[in-house]
């Protein structure tokens, strides 16, 4: 199959080849056609496989013959979580779009408001927006949406984790009961289901690869070290695996500032783009790293559906996530567009309950290797994730302690989760009285390792109700000619 045989007009397939591009991606072949027969569409796809341009190609199509939007107007709204990915999908609007006499801008939070509201002063046909500046531009009256032909919510899963669900909601009730809708997500969780039953009228469903897999092309790989020699290692690995490319991400801002100062001792030209910087450098860090200025970037993972960068080699999870869908997102990063790519993971030993929840949530073990000169003091434990990998059978040694029943519930103390300590204290106060006398301190040591492995160092948190905050988002408002 070809882009050809898509239906697509002759300017799209010209600015399609012009982009080196011949055959669509999976996702491409089955969303462009529903969309061009005017089908709501709920289409799910790995992070990395095509899914801007398999609505944007057929959103440039249904438009070019319509006439123009009035003041204040658009006719069709694209709305995503993340600035960054809010300018990603604006450039693919331009770049497809390119022979055709089409207007377009792309609005979010962090820059000033009266540019946006002079562009969209004249109308526009396709507006690309995050949910809070969006909102904001509707109360000034800067936008109606009377006249939204198409709707497209593009990783709405991220927006409903990022708390934007009621911003959308209060989008979606401002709006044209008679529409089509698009839902593009990397995942499909119950609650994306239950927002889609309201918002969908008979929609096409695309799945085009598992819930939750990850890119059959990244190939993965954990690193078991100490906590405290991550940062070495990654040095290490650096210089003499020839990283001249690689995106590492940290679980927290201050890990990520951290990290960079201790790489540029070592001369290794590193920066960091997380909430906590401003526009300006969070776009210059993205732009040196895009062009080879800067060789590592460490970001936090508000900026993992926000980086598109092609052939990307290298991902690094310098910090495994708290939450395991994100580990599906951060080595996303790389392999796209049907490319190859490498994601490696630094795991200490008080990570094994995160490790544990993404082999799990991935259903499948991550092979591990250790790095010689960097092996571990306190051994990574055998994750619990249900997909454990075939061992000899040997005969289970009988101790005094599992002869009397004693070292059972000590095992059972071990690997229940830390939360009810006072409750637990007294079971092995009790065993204590009962027994050897042991089990108190053991379930005390046993306490404080589960708070350790679930606690995991301080996490950057979610915005609850993020409206124009802190997100990844580019310097500028880009905006194409007018008509």
């Amino acid at each position: 199959m070809t882009f050809d045989t898509l239906g697509l007009s002759e300017p799209l397939l010209r600015a399609v080849s012009e982009k080196g591009y011949d055959t669509p991606s999976p996702i491409q072949a089955k969303a462009i056609p529903a969309v061009l027969d005017g089908h709501d569409l709920m289409a799910s796809a790995q992070t990395g496989t095509g899914k801007t341009a398999g609505f944007t190609l057929p959103l440039l199509h249904l438009l070019a013959d319509k006439p123009a939007a009035n003041s204040n107007r658009t006719l069709a709204l694209v709305v995503t979580p993340t600035r960054e990915l809010a300018a990603q999908i604006h450039e693919s609007v331009l770049d497809y779009g390119k022979h055709l006499n089409m207007r377009s801008t792309v609005v979010f939070g962090g820059v000033k408001i009266n540019p946006q509201m002079m562009k969209l002063r004249r109308g526009v046909e396709i507006l690309v927006a995050t949910p809070g500046r969006l909102l904001d531009l509707h109360k000034q009256n800067a936008i109606s949406f009377n006249d939204v032909e198409v709707l497209v919510l593009d990783e709405a899963d991220r927006m409903l984790d990022m708390g934007f669900i009621h911003d959308i909601k209060r989008i979606i009730s401002l709006m044209p009961k008679k529409r089509q809708n698009l839902l593009f997500s990397a995942t499909f969780s119950d609650e994306i289901r239950h927002l889609a039953r309201g918002l969908l009228n008979n929609p096409v469903e695309i799945d085009v690869a598992p819930q939750n897999t990850t890119a059959t092309k990244v190939e993965q790989k954990i690193h078991p070290v100490d906590k405290g020699r991550k940062a070495a290692l990654l040095s290490h690995l650096i210089r003499n695996e020839g990283w001249h490319q690689a995106l590492v991400f940290s679980r927290t801002k201050h890990g990520a500032n951290k990290l960079v100062k201790l790489l540029e001792r070592d001369d290794i030209h590193a920066a960091a783009i997380h909430g906590n910087k401003s526009q300006a450098q969070r776009t210059k860090a993205l732009a040196e790293f895009k062009k080879g200025k800067v060789q590592i970037l460490v970001a936090t993972d508000i900026a993992a559906r926000g980086i598109d960068i092609d052939q990307l080699p290298q991902v690094v999870n310098f910090d495994l996530p708290n939450v395991p869908e994100d580990y599906v997102h951060r080595i996303g990063r790389t392999a796209r567009a049907g490319s190859s790519g490498h994601a490696v993971s630094l795991v200490s030993a008080d990570e094994i309950k995160q490790l544990s929840d993404i082999e799990r949530l991935i259903k499948n073990k991550i092979p591990r290797e250790e790095v010689e000169g960097f092996e571990p003091d306190h051994a990574l434990p055998e994750s619990r994730s249900g997909h454990r990998p075939a061992r000899n059978a040997q005969p289970r040694r009988s101790s005094p302690s599992n002869r009397n029943g004693q070292g059972r519930n000590q095992r059972s103390a071990e690997n229940k989760p830390a939360g009810n300590g006072g409750q637990r204290r007294r079971s092995s106060q009790q065993r204590a009285s009962n027994g050897n006398g042991n089990g108190n301190s053991n379930a005390r040591s046993a306490n404080s390792n589960n708070q350790r492995s679930n606690n995991g160092g301080n996490s950057e948190p979610r915005p609850q109700k993020a409206r124009s905050g802190n997100l990844i988002e580019p310097e500028r408002v880009i905006q194409s000619g007018n008509r």
